[in-house]
């Protein structure tokens, strides 16, 4: 026997499997269709739940830090924020030689009030402008 005659004879052993199955349809009994529309009325009365209960809105400084990548993007500008005030306070040494050497070519000591004026400069200013 070969190997077509043996392909042949499991086809034709399928059609006859598949013809006795089409020539059956399956019917669900009572009790499988009475357990779908009792599935089907819990799943309605709870989309019903759902719509009937009150939508609690968000507030804007959650949609902002939704908008932004959620909390933890808001804990890493806030880390970010809280060092450059840090930085900016406590200004190292080394702060002020390098903003020498980038802004002179120099390596001499300069004070950041020298390159950005804080409020004292912006008062006298405006007492000057007064005058």
């Amino acid at each position: 026997m070969g190997r077509s005659d043996e392909t042949d004879r499991n086809a034709v052993m399928l059609e006859d499997v598949f013809s006795a199955a089409r020539d059956e349809a399956p019917v669900p009994s009572q009790a499988l269709l009475g357990r779908i529309m009792a599935d089907a009325d819990d799943v309605t009365r709870a989309r019903d739940a759902a719509r009937a209960a009150p939508v609690r809105r968000r507030g804007a400084f959650a949609a902002i830090a939704a908008a932004i990548g959620g909390w933890p993007a808001v804990a890493g500008m806030a880390t970010a924020a809280g060092a450059g005030v840090w930085i900016g306070v406590a200004q190292p040494p080394a702060l002020s030689t390098l903003t020498g050497t980038m802004l002179t070519g120099t390596t001499a000591q300069y004070q950041l009030e020298e390159f950005a004026p804080g409020y004292a400069a912006l008062v006298s200013f405006e007492e000057e402008l007064a005058e």
